[in-house]
């Protein structure tokens, strides 16, 4: 039975009124007896081979849901949720704030150690994450997956995350653990965990990588993931 997919071209807006992209399986969840699994693309724009992990998962969701729809689980996919500095190839949205730090959490800091990290004026200042924030309130996702690059590792905030990082990791060669290695205040992990108790997954590819290679690594544990299976 084929699934539907419901596509929203213009979910959300930035500051600059670009639209932000976000796809989910039907058009209500209330139908679905789990909450969703909520992937997100693009928190910063010059990393590329987050939004080409995002856009090719979505292109297998896509497929999924024709052939074998039942066996896949509630999903939300956002492609790219910083179109302004993907655009430009920067770090950071229109406002120069890096998106990643600038979410309502407890620990948020004003705070840091260059003008790429900029948290932005007070938490949660910006309409991207804003957007984001009113999401995770409305769908109440079980687990929050984001594609980044940096060093090669899936790292997991909230010990439930855990088991989901290593499904993630499965067949990469990378390290499922649980900390990046330097503090994240306002990150969207920490904002999960600790204002939501929802466990988030930070995958992070090689930068710099051919960009080809990027779901050849991560399709067998995203199929993993969606499937409900080995999990």
């Amino acid at each position: 039975m084929q699934g539907e997919i419901f596509h929203q071209t213009s979910w959300a807006t930035t500051i600059r009124g670009t639209p932000i992209e976000l796809y989910k399986k039907t058009h209500s969840l209330s139908g679905f007896s789990e909450r969703p699994l909520l992937f997100i693309g693009g928190v910063h724009g010059d990393e590329p081979e987050g939004v080409r992990l995002a856009e090719e998962f979505l292109q297998w969701l896509k497929q999924a849901e024709i052939t074998h729809s039942a066996e896949i689980r509630p999903w939300i996919l956002i492609p790219c949720i910083n179109p302004d500095g993907y655009s430009q190839n920067q770090r950071t949205n229109a406002n120069g704030v890096d998106l990643n730090r600038n979410f309502p959490c407890r620990d948020w800091s004003a705070e840091a150690k260059a003008p790429r990290y900029y948290p932005g004026p007070s938490p949660g200042s910006e309409k991207e994450v804003q957007a984001l924030v009113k999401l995770i309130e409305d769908e109440k996702p079980q687990l929050i997956v984001h594609f980044h690059s940096w060093e090669p590792c899936v790292v997991y905030t909230g010990h439930p995350g855990k088991t989901a990082a290593e499904i993630l990791a499965t067949g990469t060669g990378y390290e499922a653990r649980e900390d990046i290695g330097y503090p994240t205040p306002g990150s969207l992990g920490q904002y999960g965990w600790l204002e939501k108790q929802t466990p988030v997954v930070c995958i992070e590819e090689q930068e710099h990588i051919d960009l080809n290679l990027v779901w050849p690594h991560f399709k067998t544990g995203l199929e993993m993931l969606i499937t409900g299976r080995n999990s």
